[in-house]
């Protein structure tokens, strides 16, 4: 069964179809690869192919010239955001590698630990004896 990344990241759509589920012109979609901000898949005859990635691209650019960004601003917010998305998993991960090393090293010191009634104690040592204040 395919997961949901390998779905998401298939390039089957081609522009007409990609165009009209992104609610644009195919025009618009040739645009945006020469300027940058999109780059489908190619078939071995060069025809272009869209993935549903590639559509949520399309959508949020089309959300981003909407609130008044031209295209190269666009390409800025698209490009930090795909940084900031690399830098929240880098984070992610190195939130487990960290987690993981402070449990290790939490079972390290448990086996180090002795129980104060297992403590040894030197030859000869006794407590000193309190004498008995009772009349």
């Amino acid at each position: 069964m395919m997961n949901a990344e390998y779905r998401r990241q298939r390039a089957v759509y081609v522009i007409s179809v990609a165009a009209e589920l992104a609610g644009m012109h195919p025009q618009t979609l040739r645009i945006y690869e020469r300027k940058g901000l999109l780059a489908p898949a190619r078939t071995g005859g060069g025809s272009r192919r869209y993935s549903e990635s590639d559509i949520r691209t399309l959508q949020r650019i089309q959300e981003l010239t909407n609130e008044g960004l031209n295209l190269a601003g666009v390409k800025r917010v698209l490009e930090l955001e795909a940084a900031n998305e690399a830098l929240q998993q880098q984070l992610v991960q190195m939130t487990e590698r960290v987690r993981a090393a402070v449990a290790d090293t939490h079972r390290q010191y448990r086996r180090d630990l002795v129980p104060l009634h297992q403590a040894v104690e030197p030859f000869g040592w006794r407590p000193p004896r309190v004498p008995d204040q009772r009349n």
